[in-house]
C-alpha cells in the first residue's frame, strides 16, 4: 500500500510540475523569489512554494508592484499619479498663479493630468479659480494637499 501511495504522489508531483512549467510567474506573481527561481529546469510545486514564500517574506513583491521592478508591472494609475505628483511639485508656483487667473499652460496640463477633458475641463478651470482659497489653503501647503483639494473641488 505504501508503494502505491508513493507512486501516486510522485506521479501527481511530476504531472503538476510539467503543467506548472509555464505557469510559475502566473501562480506566484512577481518579486525576488520569482527572479531567483524562474529559470530552473524543474519548476515544481516545491519550487513555486519557494518562489511564493520568498516573494511574500522579502517584501519585494509589494515594492516591485509599486515601483515597477522585480519583473512586476506597475499599475498605470500609480505611474500616472506619480507623474502628476512630480508635475505639481515642479510647478507649484505657476499652478497657483494660473488657477488664480483661471487660465494658462500649466493649468491646462494639470487639468488634463487629472483626466478632465473638453468642455468639462473649461468648467473645471472656472471652478478651480472660484475655489482658489480652498485649494491653496496656506503658504506652506504641500503638493499632495493641492492635488487632493483640487479633486475635492471637482467632486463638489
Amino acid at each position: 500500500m505504501k508503494k502505491i501511495l508513493i507512486a501516486f504522489v510522485i506521479t501527481l508531483l511530476s504531472s503538476a510540475s510539467a503543467f506548472a512549467a509555464g505557469q510559475a510567474h502566473t501562480n506566484v506573481g512577481c518579486g525576488l523569489g520569482t527572479m531567483i527561481f524562474q529559470n530552473k529546469a524543474d519548476n515544481s510545486i516545491i519550487l513555486q512554494a519557494f518562489q511564493a514564500t520568498t516573494n511574500g517574506t522579502s517584501g519585494s513583491q509589494t515594492f516591485g508592484i509599486t515601483s515597477g521592478t522585480s519583473e512586476c508591472q506597475q499599475p498605470s494609475k500609480i505611474a500616472q499619479n506619480e507623474k502628476l505628483n512630480q508635475f505639481v511639485r515642479a510647478n507649484m508656483d505657476n499652478l497657483a498663479k494660473e488657477i488664480a487667473m483661471g487660465k494658462g499652460e500649466t493649468l491646462d496640463t494639470f487639468v488634463e493630468m487629472l483626466g478632465v477633458k473638453g468642455a468639462e475641463g473649461d468648467a473645471f478651470k472656472t471652478k478651480l479659480q472660484a475655489n482658489f482659497s480652498s485649494i491653496f489653503t496656506s503658504d506652506k501647503i504641500v503638493m499632495a494637499e493641492v492635488i487632493d483639494n483640487a479633486v475635492a473641488v471637482n467632486n463638489n
